[in-house]
């Protein structure tokens, strides 16, 4: 495991520079000088070059590459050029907190709903329960989360005011505060997620019951309860798993429209921000954290593997 660990580890490197390359030259070829947009409609084209030239954005791309991938082996990832020359890894994370919460908010929501709502579904197959979980985890896919944040915000923060509209507040406020803001988002969130994970372990549960261990569990004379859990559960898992850590890893990289929406200030509203006022360094500190999330989730979802089945081996 621990060499199967490293190799995993090593493979970060080249995924890390291959995204690195491609986003910096995309950004550099994109119409728009940064310059420009900071000092406004009323500047002039000497005031313009004189910025230009001392950001270093007058120089040759290739010669712009060549330093920031010098100073990104040096653990450096550059000053952002519109948070007052703050260092990149220093934005990314004053707002990395907000989608960590939100993400792990969101995702208990998602694993727990979607989980049960799949195991009941399947437990009663063709039956009056299964029919309703199913038209609403159909619903739950089919429903874009921006409409859902919407209508929640509508009826749950305007109609009936129990939960804030909009907002965040950290954990320093006090957990309850924290969370109390989070719901919304987390849940608007959560159920695309929920309904996805629910027909997957549906489908994979209906497949597990037909199995012959099942049988012999039966005829043991288990309770039901224990069969489904305990026996059929654990090898039904195994797929969605691969859902769950695809969730996350998508999640983590930011969920730019429900952050929007909620005035959450994540990795996602970052991304845009930076987008719009054409913040290189910060776009690509941004893309190579989300890179790195991904790979790491599904490196977390490889070990999980192992644990509920222990025929797999690294």
């Amino acid at each position: 495991m621990g060499i199967y660990l490293l190799r995993r580890f090593v493979a970060l490197i080249p995924v890390l520079i291959i995204v690195g390359t491609i986003i910096f030259f995309i950004m550099h070829l994109m119409p728009g000088n940064p310059a420009s947009l900071m000092l406004g409609p009323e500047a002039t084209d000497e005031q313009i070059t004189a910025l230009s030239e001392k950001m270093g954005l007058d120089r040759p791309v290739l010669i712009q590459f060549f330093e920031w991938f010098k100073n990104i082996l040096r653990g450096d990832f550059g000053n952002s050029l519109f948070f007052q020359g703050m260092p990149v890894t220093r934005v990314v994370y004053e707002h990395f907190q907000a989608t960590l919460f939100l993400t792990l908010t969101g995702l208990s929501f998602a694993v727990i709903f979607g989980i049960v709502f799949g195991v009941l579904s399947a437990a009663f197959h063709d039956r009056l329960p299964d029919r309703i979980l199913m038209v609403i985890t159909s619903i739950g896919v089919a429903i874009p989360n921006f409409w859902l944040g919407l209508m929640l915000a509508l009826v749950f923060a305007i109609l009936f005011p129990i939960l804030p509209p909009a907002g965040y507040k950290p954990l320093s406020a006090g957990i309850w505060t924290s969370f109390r803001y989070l719901i919304l988002p987390a849940v608007a969130l959560a159920f695309g997620q929920a309904s996805l994970i629910a027909r997957m372990t549906r489908a994979n549960m209906l497949e597990s019951l037909q199995n012959d261990y099942i049988r012999t569990a039966r005829a043991k004379g288990l309770p039901e309860g224990i069969v489904v859990f305990k026996h059929a559960l654990k090898n039904a898992l195994i797929p969605t798993i691969t859902v769950i850590g695809l969730s996350f890893a998508n999640l983590m990289g930011g969920a730019v429209v429900t952050e929007q929406i909620f005035n959450i200030p994540g990795i996602g509203r970052l991304l845009i921000k930076s987008v719009f006022t054409r913040d290189y360094p910060v776009i690509e500190g941004i893309v190579l954290y989300i890179a790195g999330a991904w790979v790491l989730v599904n490196l977390l979802v490889d070990v999980a593997y192992s644990f509920f089945d222990p025929r797999i081996k690294y």
